[in-house]
C-alpha cells in the first residue's frame, strides 16, 4: 500500500515515514498542501495522512481536494488541536478518521487494515 504524508512538522512526518516504512508501505512525505496537490496522485488504495493545521492550502482544503478525485483514497485527518474545534472545523468535510497527536500506534494501525 502506498501512503501519502501531508505534514508540515519535519518530526511527525519522520517518525511516521521510519514507522511505515517498516511495516512495509510505500511511503511519500509533503511538506504542505500545496507540494501534495501538485505532485502527489493517490489513487484509491492509498491512505493520505494529512495535517489538518497546515500553512497555506489546509488540510481541511486537501481533504475536499481528495474527495473530489474519481478514485477516492482512504484520508486520516491528523492535529494536535482540541478535538472539538477540529470537528467543527471538519463538519463539513465528509470521508474521513480524524486523529489527534500524539498518535498512538495502534490508532493508525488499526486504520491503515
Amino acid at each position: 500500500m502506498r501512503v501519502h504524508i501531508v505534514e508540515d512538522d519535519t518530526a511527525v512526518a519522520d517518525a511516521l515515514f521510519v514507522v511505515l516504512s517498516d511495516f512495509g508501505h510505500s511511503v511519500e512525505c509533503y511538506p504542505d498542501g500545496e507540494t501534495f496537490l501538485a505532485t502527489a496522485s493517490p489513487a484509491s488504495g492509498d491512505v493520505v495522512i494529512v495535517d489538518v493545521g497546515l500553512p497555506g492550502i489546509g488540510g481541511d482544503e486537501v481533504i475536499r481536494h481528495l474527495n473530489g478525485l474519481e478514485d477516492i483514497p482512504r484520508i486520516i485527518a491528523i492535529s494536535g488541536k482540541p478535538k472539538n474545534a477540529l470537528e467543527r472545523r471538519l463538519s463539513d468535510v465528509p470521508g474521513h478518521v480524524l486523529l489527534r497527536k500524539p498518535l498512538s500506534l495502534s490508532a493508525l494501525t488499526e486504520h491503515l487494515l
